[in-house]
């Protein structure tokens, strides 16, 4: 039998199939059949998941929980070297490719766990806390199973508890000067009810270098067993943080040697090239609108992608129509078939075919054909009429077609991921483009309701009219699509998970005797099922039954590697990761390990890098994407070269600096994006304005940066700005960035003293990081750093300087100090191209005189034409989520994964 675990077997290959629910059966009729829910191939995978992830889980958690809290803070407050302190792990620095799996671990692993240090540290260092707030629990229960303790405790204020959280227990408070404690432990959150917690602890004794066979016992754990054995112990709780994501990650690295693309994953090299008869391809109306409506190396990647090509890598550098480039991928492989069968249908249709023969002919050559017959098939007494009997060989013809069914027996089924909701959210809203889009689902008479998937999708969507991906006719096709995961964005509700389960649950409770009655013959089987609560009200059931209907599935890195997935009954064709490059490399292999057969990493080394907390982790490699790493190994990459967002004199300088000058504009960019604020020099499409005389500095306790002086000049600029075009004081006009947090905590309260409370609504102000794929007609971006002799920190980090000059349609406007920023070579190109054109500005206080009326006489250029329309629909679309600069943007668990380095110099 199955090892228990949370109170469920674990389903075994030789165990009979588990029976399909009614449910299932009667709700989802495509997808599930009576008596077999689980295919062998998905049996297969949740024995993989429930032995061998369960495994490698064990072995993560037992590490981790074996930490000492306080030797982690101690040694973080140290600065180490390469390792050499006498507890560092010896680290491997991140290569291009690996020989085996020993080495790709080997390098991996010790770096995974540096970061979950590193986040332990930050759970603790959070600015945003001014005190540490410990909670008070007292213990209520406890068992041990493998050498875990499983302690039930009842704790006080634990709202902000969550499953997956990781706890420090300690015998008393400490912090502040406090005496240290004794007897404290980490603790993982394993199960949250109303008013218990179920922790699991590791209490055995600490793991040596990562090698769980090796324990060495601990009088510090051992101190804490009788705490959390025996009933009614007070214990002191401080919540640090989440590990639901790098757990997942964990145990996705491990498994690396399962995957189907393990040895092209190691070596960075596909050594089997597509052939042509591998290829796939389009009907002609699908092919006439893609390259009607995409431009040259659009079509390229989605070319790429037809080869079958295992890997596909699209390099989408600023507005050049990523998203749009997806929705042509999806386009083309749902709806593409193989390039043989349309080769034998060229061959069919080039035959010139004979005079039709007589009926009398016909029956000659069937009795020629079938002479084991021996007389006539009673059957065909009644003789068919004249024409009407299908395909028949002609006189002359000595062609043996191969019957080729034109219908696909399946569609293809792809999982879109990315690192962050927002990226995600962005290819959904694209899709559900529409004017107006139902948020519910009514239900008014019994007699109009089906419940089904579709029939929900339909009537929440039921004034959708242009949904962004064509069929193989040209027309508008709307798959089954469902956007899976937590803090979905309120736009893309009517296809969330959460929406559609809620939905046909309660459906389901309120029309429970009209679909027992639809359901002939299941009629006992689903009365037994109810009289016991049974599944026709279980929302795991609903939830499983509308992945397996979907077409299309939405889902964040993290949450692509949830246990919902282990349920479906088939895998994904293929996986599009959008934002790869913002991704760490084993965040990238969570989907892989759904099953597919073909891979498109989307994304851009050259803008924002992921997310990684630990400089250690860091310097060797860890934040390295596997997009990166591909491309730096000569893996070929698809690059999108036509920008359609920013004005060319925008476009210039990133495209030599970053791009290669490979970008080129579309078609009458310049034209629309002209804006008669241009008029002026000092508000064209590309300025510098040099504060000279700014200086930075640093509140006390933090490690992030402020230019007060850089403050006081974008609040004269941005007053004559919208004074003179008041079109721009709008929030979705209009932004202000800066790379460093208190730069715009200082920014936002100066513009909110200033036009009060509804200065969120004229302007935008955010961070670097939390404008990465998004765009505006006016981005001013503050650079803070000002100093004679020192540097200029992260803000020389080219990937956060390329994706702030490139949020503008029409405008940048970049204020800094030239003279500071010159040390950095990359900025000095930038200072250096504002010279050559003329748009370096040397500005002194007071700074309202600069924009005086004498001075923009001075600055007066020839009259454009007043442009003030919106951009083009066909340019990217904005998301309407905007990251908050004080908290980071985070994905399905709360980790954020958005705006690492804030507080960094």
């Amino acid at each position: 039998k199955g090892k228990p675990e949370n109170g469920k077997l674990y389903n075994y290959p030789f165990l009979p199939p588990k029976p399909c629910n009614a449910l299932c059966c009667s709700v989802f009729p495509k997808t599930h059949k009576k008596g077999s829910c689980l295919s062998p191939s998905s049996q297969m995978a949740i024995d993989k998941n429930n032995l061998d992830e369960e495994a490698l889980s064990l072995r993560f958690y037992k590490i981790v929980l074996s930490w000492d809290y306080l030797r982690l803070l101690k040694e973080s407050d140290r600065k180490k070297g390469k390792g050499d302190d006498d507890n560092a792990l010896v680290l491997k620095k991140a290569k291009n490719s690996y020989k085996d799996v020993q080495d790709y671990l080997a390098t991996f692993e010790p770096l995974l766990f540096e970061e979950v240090k590193a986040q332990i540290i930050q759970g603790k260092k959070d600015d945003d806390e001014e005190e540490t707030l410990w909670m008070k629990a007292v213990t209520v229960g406890c068992s041990e199973i493998d050498g875990f303790h499983f302690p039930m405790i009842s704790c006080s204020d634990s709202e902000s508890i969550q499953q997956n959280d990781l706890l420090l227990l300690s015998n008393k408070e400490f912090g502040d000067g406090k005496r240290l404690p004794t007897a404290y432990a980490f603790a993982l959150v394993e199960d949250r009810r109303p008013d218990k917690i179920r922790l699991r602890m590791h209490l055995s004794g600490e793991v040596k270098q990562l090698n769980t066979q090796e324990i060495e016992a601990c009088s510090r754990l051992l101190s804490m067993r009788p705490l959390v054995t025996e009933n009614a112990k007070l214990l002191h709780v401080l919540k640090i943080c989440s590990l639901s994501t790098i757990a997942r990650e964990y145990v996705a690295l491990r498994s690396v040697s399962s995957l189907p693309f393990k040895d092209l994953i190691l070596s960075a090299a596909d050594s089997n090239r597509s052939t042509e008869d591998h290829a796939w391809k389009i009907s002609r109306p699908l092919k006439e609108f893609l390259e009607s409506n995409h431009n040259k190396s659009q079509l390229d990647a989605i070319n790429a992608g037809l080869s079958r090509q295992t890997f596909v890598l699209i390099q989408g550098p600023p507005g050049t129509g990523k998203t749009q480039t997806i929705l042509g991928i999806l386009s083309a492989i749902l709806h593409a078939t193989p390039a043989r069968v349309h080769s034998n249908r060229v061959k069919l249709s080039s035959v010139k075919r004979g005079p039709e023969l007589s009926m009398s002919d016909k029956y000659k050559h069937w009795g020629q054909a079938s002479p084991w017959l021996g007389g006539i098939n009673p059957l065909d007494q009644e003789m068919p009429i004249d024409g009407d009997d299908g395909f028949f060989p002609t006189s002359g013809n000595d062609l043996k077609p191969e019957v080729v069914n034109s219908s696909r027996k399946y569609r293809v089924r792809v999982l879109v991921c990315a690192p962050s909701n927002s990226a995600l959210d962005e290819i959904v809203l694209r899709i559900l483009n529409t004017v107006t889009l139902k948020l519910f689902v009514s239900v008014p008479l019994v007699n109009e309701i089906d419940i089904t998937y579709n029939n929900v999708i339909t009537k929440s969507m039921s004034a959708m009219r242009n949904v962004g991906i064509r069929d193989e006719n040209d027309r508008a096709y709307s798959p089954k699509i469902v956007r899976i995961g937590l803090k979905a964005h309120h736009s893309v509700q009517a296809v969330s998970m959460d929406y559609l389960v809620c939905t046909l649950h309660l459906s389901l409770i309120i029309l429970e005797i009209p679909v027992e009655q639809r359901l002939s013959g299941m009629d006992s089987q689903i009365g037994d099922r109810q009289k016991q609560g049974g599944p026709v009200k279980d929302k795991d059931s609903i939830r499983a039954s509308i992945l397996d209907e979907a077409v299309i599935v939405f889902s964040t890195l993290s949450f692509s590697a949830s246990p919902v997935f282990t349920k479906l009954n088939r895998g994904f064709d293929v996986v599009i990761i959008d934002e790869a490059a913002q991704a760490v490399e084993p965040s990238t292999l969570l989907p892989l390990s759904n099953g597919c057969k073909q891979v498109f990493l989307v994304g851009d080394p050259v803008q924002l890098p992921a997310t990684v907390i630990s400089p250690i982790a860091g310097k060797f490699g860890y934040c390295t994407s596997l997009f990166e790493r591909f491309q730096r190994a000569g893996y070929p990459v698809q690059m999108l070269k036509t920008q359609y967002r920013m004005h060319p004199e925008i476009r210039n300088f990133p495209s030599r600096e970053f791009y290669k000058e490979a970008l080129e504009d579309g078609p009458d960019v310049e034209e629309q994006t002209k804006r008669s604020w241009h008029e002026y020099r000092c508000f064209g499409p590309f300025c510098f304005f040099d504060i000279h005389d700014g200086k930075e500095s640093q509140p006390s306790g933090s490690g992030s940066w402020q230019n007060v002086d850089e403050v006081e000049f974008v609040l004269a600029m941005y007053h004559k700005l919208v004074s003179r075009y008041p079109e721009l004081k709008s929030s979705s006009r209009l932004a202000i960035i800066s790379p460093y947090r208190h730069q715009v905590k200082l920014l936002r309260q100066k513009f909110r003293e200033t036009f009060g409370v509804e200065s969120d609504k004229v302007v935008d102000i955010n961070t670097v990081d939390g404008f990465q794929g998004r765009e505006k007609d006016v981005a001013i971006f503050s650079c803070v750093r000002a100093s004679k002799d020192k540097g200029i920190g992260f803000v020389a980090d080219y990937r956060r300087m390329n994706v702030g000059i490139t949020r503008a349609r029409s405008s940048v406007l970049v204020v800094g100090s030239a003279s500071t920023l010159r040390r950095d070579a990359r900025w000095q190109n930038l200072v250096e191209s504002a010279e050559k054109r003329n748009v370096l500005h040397k500005v002194s206080k007071p700074y309202a005189e600069f924009f005086s009326q004498e001075n923009l006489k001075l600055m007066k250029v020839e009259v454009v034409h007043d442009k003030r329309e919106s951009p083009p629909e066909d340019m990217d679309i904005e998301v309407p989520i905007a990251a908050e600069a004080d908290q980071a943007p985070q994905d399905d668990w709360g980790y954020a994964g958005e705006e690492g380095g804030y507080d960094e110099d």
